[in-house]
């Protein structure tokens, strides 16, 4: 195989990845020297992200041939959003209010603007990089960047199929996606750890924020105790039992979706996404988590059921970093400038109306993340924060789901213009 890795087997690449995340660890937890004041300027969230990415550029692992990511998403992806939302307080995350939705609708509404207009401002320079005609024409490409960038897979997929872009040239998108989203996140990742100044600047409320965070380590100092064998084995119930369940219901709700109703079974149709097992995933894993909040199962926080979910967050996270491979980044100097603009006017118009609305950089980076990175990596986001939000994370990213193909489509027709197509 051309440009085979290094390591090919998953136990040495997962063996690998682990070896990252406890380098990381180790050094973050140093409270003086060189680390100390390293990880107060780098997020050690950032460092899980980025070693991996190095691990994949050099040609030591592959995320085409590896299949811990998709182990990581999932399997530890559900089972985390169930730990971290046992002890959640669903009243409190009402009570974060219409900023969190503001802030997500401004995240979809950058990624509809932003496409036509990065194509204008390219054009204007490089008409060559955004032409083609028929089926090979830019911006029905870009349309499936749109999809992706709103929703998530399903919804890259449905793009591909409604506006019927050349399959031979769909790798070129397919690396503006992960190279230019990569980009994005790590820049997010980048600016948790700068958060407070941040919000000082925006004159964030993060009020209702702090209470879900207070109310949540309230419960858990209550009843925190010295986890025993038997309390981990049935936190590690809890969460598998609850993913074995999930994908029994996303696989059954999924197949009987698509076998009984034409508009989900036809992937040019904007409710395809319905027709998604990973949104059927997410969706019952995080309902499940819920209804378990309102049980005694919720007690299990106290034997250190969200550090468990938070584990296993760490580790989607690596598989994540190891999708980005640093030496593609000029690649396709053309396309990725489109996605590096694009994603420029997404992040500025967040930047814009949070500093109207005086929302918290948490709204920020998580609404921004519902659309652009989906159910993978929102819910990572939102508990790089604090492990008990990482809910909000996964309910704004199957909103993303449920409003991507319709975004996208009218992104794509705002770029057929601007195209001149």
């Amino acid at each position: 195989m051309e440009n085979e890795p290094i390591f090919t087997n998953d136990a040495i690449v997962f063996g690998l990845l682990m070896i990252a995340l406890g380098f990381v660890f180790f050094t973050e937890s140093k409270k003086t020297g060189f680390w100390h004041k390293f990880y107060r300027i780098v997020p050690a969230l950032l460092m899980c992200y980025l070693i991996p990415a190095i691990f994949n550029s050099l040609g030591l692992i592959s995320d085409k041939i590896s299949q811990t990511y998709f182990i990581a998403s999932r399997y530890l992806l559900p089972a985390s959003l169930v730990l971290l939302t046992l002890s959640i307080d669903l009243k409190a995350i009402f009570n974060l209010g219409w900023k969190a939705l503001v802030m997500f609708f401004t995240g979809t509404a950058g990624i509809v603007i932003g496409g036509p207009i990065a194509i204008l401002l390219i054009s204007s320079f490089s008409p060559e990089t955004v032409g083609g005609a028929g089926f090979d024409a830019t911006w029905r490409g870009l349309a499936t960047l749109a999809g992706s960038w709103i929703g998530g897979g399903a919804n890259q997929a449905a793009m591909l199929e409604i506006y019927e872009f050349n399959q031979e040239l769909y790798g070129g998108m397919v690396l503006v996606d992960i190279v230019v989203a990569n980009i994005w996140m790590a820049v997010i990742l980048l600016g948790i750890g700068k958060r407070k100044r941040i919000d000082n600047w925006l004159k964030a409320d993060n009020t209702a924020i702090d209470e879900l965070q207070n109310k949540v380590q309230a419960f858990s100092d209550k009843i925190t105790r010295i986890p025993s064998t038997s309390d981990l084995i049935i936190i590690l119930t809890i969460a598998f039992g609850a993913v074995g369940i999930a994908h029994f219901g996303a696989d059954h709700i999924s197949v009987f979706l698509k076998d009984n109703f034409e508009a989900i079974s036809n992937p040019k149709s904007a409710l395809s996404s319905f027709g998604s097992g990973f949104f059927w995933l997410i969706s019952i894993a995080t309902l499940i988590g819920v209804l378990l909040s309102f049980t005694k199962a919720k007690n299990y926080e106290g034997a250190g059921a969200s550090k468990v979910g938070s584990v296993f967050i760490y580790i989607l996270v690596a598989t994540i970093g190891m999708k980005m491979d640093l030496g593609k980044i000029l690649e396709n100097p053309g396309l990725i400038l489109i996605g590096l603009v694009w994603m420029a006017i997404h992040a500025g118009l967040l930047i814009l109306v949070a500093k109207l609305i005086k929302a918290p950089y948490f709204f920020l980076a998580v609404g921004s993340q519902a659309n652009v990175g989906g159910a993978a990596s929102a819910p990572v986001v939102a508990a790089a924060f604090h492990p008990s939000l990482a809910t909000v994370g996964a309910l704004l990213a199957v909103f993303g789901y449920v409003v991507g193909t319709y975004g996208a489509i009218l992104c794509a027709e705002l770029m057929k213009i601007a195209a001149g197509g």
